[in-house]
């Protein structure tokens, strides 16, 4: 899928993005720009076109950064693709020579701005003695998000490697600078960095109104509270292990630099609560003065032009946000001049990434129940109505999945506004065999997230919805979990929003019922995260909690980060997961692949032409098992080296002494990835 620029920047802001090219190098070393910055950045509106480029490179959703509510969480237990992974395949994911997300190219912009915009207005950041013309508080909100960039920037490296190097100003193009520079900070002082950073903008941007296209005090505190409940849990899952500082074969321990390391809070259950502490109170800032505006669901699906629209659908599918209180950050396109193609990509077969059986069989009954105490997956008791059909499936479900899992028959377009002729107005029956990646169904279940009713939004590269990047009801999750995690207790503030998210939800709000017919074996079976460190988890309340924020961010991109700080994969590594989709076989399913006429079944299986799973594997596709020669045929497996990425061979042999012996460089390698380029991690 292409999505082109955004926000809609000003020409002025286009002239700097060749004033500041990244230079691909070591740090990432800049080019020397033709106009001396300190001739620039002396009004309000260059601070504006300088940070309206950084939107664009940093935030998600962005050109060059893949989007679709049908791909955010995909190769994951929520959603899969037509091939595994390379990091669940032993032997595929290998060490890179020179490429990989160990870059400093962003944040040597993010660095610049500061270097040259804060002499100018003040580097205790009170604007005291500020120079640039133009409203002061418009200003101090300018850099405010800038700090957010750099926080938001810096998250997605420490998300990858944990341990990161924490630079602050553009370097001098010296290699002994730039060696010492290349020290990895350890993971916790990364993510108290992230919150400096965070704390800064909420105070520059707090009494500032601008329009949600822009970041705001609010979303700073909320993306705090992520941050924050992300270091806190890792520490937690992970602690004595190689991936956190002092623990058993911590790589860091290695450097003289690192050797002698302390946690600034004197040891790390101090730093875990540090850090759950700072999760609760931003998102209690935030969920309190959200909480009540949750965007209503109607539960209905509309399917014509008579039928109101259920504003719940439409969050994450409208062109403008700025009257929904609960999309507190969103990505703006226009007709003509900035498009993307999620509604068509809904349209269609989500690009050929398929929802899982294990994450719909997660989502609860309506009445807040497991399916399982409604009755076998297959067929239920008659208020579950079995599986054999997606209508029969999410009949009585909540409705987070009944609204938007597709299904044959259903409405895709009944707005006709251009005079163009739809592909799939109606939904048609699951390519599961012959479609091309834009049609085919992986997995037989298809998301309409993101979907439009108006044709007009689904040419290709040309759509126009918009796309948000931050709820507020994250932040009704993130203090249940945060608050859960610390006191081990269910407080009134977690209950009350637990409650507020299963109204909307419609379903029932009697959280105790649910916890009472959790059984974790069954939980198991459909859900990675009924496991941390590779053990079952026996607390009942801590994994319903866990499934009520898989249900909430259905495909919107928070998954893979929640499933690696929960240490939720280590199962894998003895028992690999068989990834299944729908239920093809023996149901009136298998009869929509009969040739018309002659009643002759479409599906071929247990040879080299196979488009489907054999039966006797499994009355349920399996995507990844049509033929033996698929990789990943026997599962995803998992090695724990993969819960971080390797760092490229490049950056260790420049900051090598010798320039080659990477053992000697101040950059050490991640935990059990290989010091040479082309080797795969072996645990």
């Amino acid at each position: 899928m292409k999505i082109s620029k955004y926000p809609i920047i000003t020409v002025t802001a286009i002239i700097l993005t060749g004033l500041f090219a990244s230079c691909e190098d070591f740090l990432d070393r800049e080019p020397k720009s033709n106009i001396a910055p300190e001739n620039y950045f002396v009004d309000v509106s260059q601070l504006q076109a300088y940070t309206d480029r950084r939107y664009q490179d940093i935030l998600p959703n962005s050109p060059g950064n893949s989007y679709g509510y049908f791909s955010n969480d995909k190769n994951t237990d929520n959603q899969i693709e037509p091939t595994v992974p390379s990091r669940f395949v032993k032997g595929e994911w290998r060490v890179p020579l020179n490429s990989g997300s160990w870059s400093f190219t962003q944040i040597y912009h993010l660095n610049f701005f500061f270097a040259n915009v804060l002499p100018k207005f003040g580097e205790d950041l009170s604007g005291s003695q500020n120079t640039i013309s133009g409203d002061l508080q418009t200003i101090r909100h300018y850099i405010g998000e800038m700090y957010f960039l750099r926080a938001y920037e810096y998250f997605k490296r420490y998300q990858a490697f944990g341990d990161y190097p924490i630079i602050t100003e553009p370097l001098a193009d010296d290699m002994e600078i730039l060696t010492e520079a290349a020290k990895r900070s350890p993971r916790n002082e990364v993510a108290r960095f992230i919150l400096s950073d965070l704390d800064k903008a909420v105070t520059l941007m707090d009494g500032k109104e601008m329009r949600t296209t822009r970041i705001t005090r609010d979303v700073a505190l909320l993306f705090k509270s992520r941050v924050a409940l992300h270091e806190g849990t890792w520490l937690k899952y992970f602690k004595g292990t190689a991936f956190v500082p002092n623990g058993e074969g911590w790589p860091g321990k290695s450097k003289e630099y690192n050797a002698n390391y302390q946690f600034p809070s004197g040891s790390i259950d101090n730093e875990i609560n540090w850090f759950l502490d700072q999760a609760m109170l931003a998102s209690k800032d935030v969920a309190e003065r959200y909480k009540n505006n949750l965007t209503e669901n109607t539960g209905i699906l509309r399917q014509s032009v008579d039928t109101p629209e259920n504003p719940y659908f439409a969050m994450f599918a409208s062109e403008d946000y700025s009257s929904v209180k609960e999309v507190m950050l969103w990505r703006e396109y226009a007709a003509g001049l900035i498009h993307n193609d999620v509604a068509l990509a809904s349209t269609l077969g989500n690009w050929g990434v398929g929802v899982t059986r294990s994450y719909v069989q997660n989502y609860l009954m309506n009445d807040g129940l497991p399916v399982y105490a409604h009755g076998s997956y297959t067929d239920g008791d008659g208020y579950y109505l079995g599986d054999k059909t997606i209508s029969d499936l999410k009949a009585n479900k909540d409705s987070r999945l009944a609204l938007f899992l597709k299904e044959p028959g259903q409405k895709n377009i009944f707005i006709f506004s251009v005079s163009l002729a739809p592909k799939y107005a109606v939904n048609p029956v699951p390519d599961i065999t012959t479609g091309d990646q834009g049609d085919l169904y992986t997995t037989g279940y298809c998301l309409r997230k993101g979907g439009a009713w108006d044709n007009k939004y689904i040419t290709q590269n040309r759509g126009y919805l918009s796309i948000p990047i931050f709820r507020s009801a994250e932040a009704l999750l993130n203090y249940m979990e945060a608050s859960y995690e610390r006191n081990g207790t269910l407080d009134a503030l977690a209950k009350e929003y637990w409650q507020k998210l299963r109204n909307r939800a419609l379903v029932s709000d009697n959280i105790d019922a649910t916890i009472a017919a959790t059984d974790m074996g069954k939980e198991a079976e459909n859900d990675w995260a009924a496991y941390s460190a590779g053990q079952l988890l026996s607390d009942k309340t801590l994994y319903n909690i866990r499934r009520e924020r898989r249900c909430e961010f259905l495909s919107e991109g928070l998954r893979w980060m929640d499933l690696r700080r929960w240490r939720a994969m280590d199962q894998l590594i003895t028992k690999p997961y068989i990834a299944e989709g729908f239920h093809l076989w023996n149901t009136p399913m298998q009869d929509w692949y009969n040739n018309e006429g002659t009643g002759e079944s479409k599906l071929i299986y247990g040879n080299d032409k196979s488009n489907v799973s054999s039966p006797e594997d499994s009355e349920y596709l399996r995507p990844h098992r049509k033929r033996t020669n698929q990789l990943g045929y026997d599962g995803f497996i998992w090695l724990m080296a993969h819960y971080l990425e390797p760092i490229r061979i490049d950056q260790l042999m420049i900051t090598a002494p010798d320039s080659k012996t990477v053992e000697n460089s101040p950059i050490y390698q991640n935990p059990y990835w290989p010091m040479e380029a082309g080797l795969a991690a072996e645990k």
